[in-house]
């Protein structure tokens, strides 16, 4: 199949392609009259990178996937260098999760005072008989 044929039904555009292709991660054969030819072993590749994308893995992290697809492996990920990769990403995702945890956190506690503080303003000004005191945003005076 030509190009524009492989990047419509991976879901991408020819220069994405081109571009995969820059990189060494797609190899395109040429026709006699020098057209890009690929076939459906192209297009899992292809599939194989997108997936991974999607998942957050930048570029250079599906070449062993794509290096294992190509020694006639199966999967993508049947291969211990695509492991290793998968491993790497599982504990940068873990290392990310605490660190949103740290801030969630943070942002919890810091509301919680924001409310408790809040709450105590209009219960002083409530006991004292008047009217409790008009919302004020520090931010706009």
């Amino acid at each position: 199949m030509r190009i524009g044929e492989l990047a419509k039904r991976a879901g991408t555009s020819t220069r994405t392609l081109r571009y995969y292709e820059s990189r060494g991660l797609l190899a395109a054969r040429r026709t006699g009259n020098g057209y890009r030819d690929y076939d459906e072993d192209d297009l899992r590749l292809l599939r194989q990178i997108r997936t991974l994308q999607d998942f957050g893995f930048d570029l250079e992290e599906t070449r062993p996937f794509v290096d294992c697809l190509r020694a006639g492996h199966p999967a993508g990920d049947s291969c211990p260098a695509s492991l290793a990769v998968y491993r790497s990403k599982l504990d940068e995702l873990d290392e990310l999760i605490g660190q949103l945890a740290s801030v969630r956190e943070q942002v919890a506690r810091q509301l919680a005072a924001a409310e408790a503080s809040a709450a105590e303003s209009i219960a002083a000004a409530t006991v004292a008989g008047g009217e409790p005191p008009a919302p004020r945003c520090e931010m706009t005076g």
